[in-house]
């Protein structure tokens, strides 16, 4: 890193997204995952399995997401919230 420090913003040459679905595509198989896994499923589970689950806040997940507005996250994952309380008024309701 050292070495590269003065290129500029990007250290190492973007990677396409055909390529990245290609490279996630050879992972499935050797270990034995059967459908079709993207680049947009991995996000999506790495923002609502990773994250959500593991109680990072929304305001968070947006930043890391790169999303323009609370809005969009909010959008596409608030039923991911919406799960979590759910699970976690079952746990209460338990004790």
């Amino acid at each position: 890193m050292e070495k590269y420090e003065n290129e500029g913003e990007m250290v190492f040459e973007g990677v396409s997204n055909a390529k990245f679905n290609a490279y996630l595509k050879e992972i499935a198989d050797v270990v034995g995952i059967d459908f079709n896994l993207t680049h947009h499923i991995a996000r999506k589970t790495f923002a609502s399995t990773v994250l959500l689950y593991n109680d990072v806040p929304m305001e968070i997940v947006s930043k890391l997401l790169g999303h323009n507005s609370m809005k969009i996250t909010q959008d596409s994952y608030g039923k991911v919230v919406e799960k979590k309380i759910s699970l976690e008024m079952e746990r209460l309701k338990g004790t």
